[in-house]
């Protein structure tokens, strides 16, 4: 993004927001949400606070989860949605404006394609699918319809996070050829269960949808499934893309060159298969950017344990999360300076203006700031890396064309074989 779009946009983000509800009140949305678990209501509850929303249907294959969902519904927005276990019927049926998809990885690209073909615009969640052939479709989509997406990396929206762009965008930190993404939150070894029936309520067969067939246990629904890599891709691709998309919005690149990640399982001992300590490294153009994820404690002669460093010749930016940014300049006469940050409860999170300026986009016909592009682009930096970790082996990516030139084993893991008769978007 060039500094003059940047300029516009983040002055949208913080200024124009709060008034927009005024503007443009008349609209009423007709909104689905498919996937009613935790984080799914932390957006449904921000888009019916906005306003403008009449929640027509409620999609999930946990019972449990989606009648709480309908329960809180009515008491929010006083009407009572239509709850369905498949989201082709509820797409079908309800004919939704907007369709929020917040289900488990594997099944982020498959309900948002669509909901895009049959008129709606899209809350999809991060990362925005299991593959980059996944991620590519959902874009070819979104522009081929015409509709809106805005993926779920709310930092763009965050104020902390903005001024921290301007700032290294000033030049004060100076020249940047380094960038840490990194996460370093201390966890045990975690206790596996054993397989069992899917509880009372749970479609298992359709939660498993086009993965591949495994049984039901405990450790992977709800909540589990980042951890197996039949449904996700680990940490790096559950906070690495929050981290990555905030590198690419700082840089007008788009993508590495080249990449190599090294992982292993040194702590975990709950059934889970994702890597529990990795390193990576993306070499771009003009600037080498590293991926640290482990479980123990993080380096001692470091005050944050999650975010970006970003090495500058006049200092080092540290942006991070719940601690906002800090600015740490050479020199030891100079002061520190620090951002605080503005998050929002449940969770600490920036869905609020993620949300109105999704709805902006959506009434003034304009690309949303966390448009699916951008969504794409941070997801395959961290499918990148986990494509490297599973080949044990580094990787050349062409960005323009999306291909491991002259790898066909790498280029296999672009997408993957779907189940039964579920078809892999085009």
């Amino acid at each position: 993004m060039r500094r003059r779009t940047f300029i516009k946009n983040t002055g949208l983000a913080i200024s124009a927001l709060p008034l927009y509800s005024a503007t443009f009140q008349n609209q009423t949305y007709k909104v689905a949400l498919i996937g009613c678990g935790w984080w799914g209501m932390n957006i449904l509850r921000e888009a019916i606070a906005y306003g403008q929303c009449r929640v027509v249907g409620l999609c999930d294959v946990d019972q449990k989860s989606m009648v709480a969902a309908k329960e809180e519904v009515g008491r929010l927005n006083g009407n009572t949605p239509k709850i369905y276990g498949d989201y082709r019927e509820l797409i079908t049926r309800e004919k939704p404006d907007i369709a929020i998809v917040a289900t488990p990885d594997h099944w982020h690209a498959l309900p948002a394609i669509m909901a895009i073909k049959n008129g709606a615009h899209v809350y999809i969640e991060k990362p925005i699918g299991h593959t980059i052939g996944e991620g590519q479709a959902v874009l070819k989509a979104a522009r081929t319809y015409d509709r809106k997406v805005q993926v779920g990396t709310h930092r763009r929206l965050s104020s902390h996070n903005i001024s921290a762009m301007e700032f290294l965008r000033s030049g004060k930190a100076g020249k940047i050829v380094q960038v840490k993404a990194f996460v370093n939150y201390q966890q045990g070894p975690g206790i596996s269960a054993p397989d069992s029936d899917p509880p009372e309520g749970l479609d298992w067969n359709m939660w498993l949808g086009p993965a591949p067939e495994r049984n039901y246990n405990p450790r992977i629904h709800p909540k589990g499934f980042r951890q197996y890599l039949d449904f996700a891709n680990g940490t790096m691709a559950d906070w690495g893309i929050h981290w990555f998309d905030q590198v690419l919005w700082w840089t007008e690149e788009k993508s590495p060159k080249h990449i190599y990640s090294y992982g292993d399982r040194y702590i975990k001992q709950d059934g889970s298969d994702a890597p529990d300590t990795q390193l990576a490294i993306f070499q771009f153009e003009s600037f080498t950017l590293e991926w640290e994820h482990k479980l123990c404690t993080g380096n001692l002669n470091e005050a944050h344990n999650v975010g970006c460093y970003f090495y500058g010749t006049e200092g080092t930016l540290h942006l991070g999360w719940l601690d906002g940014w800090t600015f740490y300049p050479k020199g030891k006469s100079k002061s520190t300076l620090t951002t605080k940050p503005v998050l929002h409860d449940p969770d600490h999170q920036n869905i609020k203006e993620c949300w109105a300026d999704f709805i902006q986009a959506i009434a003034q016909d304009n690309l949303p700031v966390c448009d699916i592009e951008t969504g794409h682009l941070a997801s395959n930096i961290s499918l990148l890396g986990m494509i490297s970790y599973k080949l044990g082996r580094s990787i050349v990516w062409d960005g323009e064309r999306e291909i491991v030139p002259d790898d066909p084993e790498a280029n296999k893991l672009l997408s993957r074989q779907y189940r039964g008769a579920w078809e892999y978007p085009k």
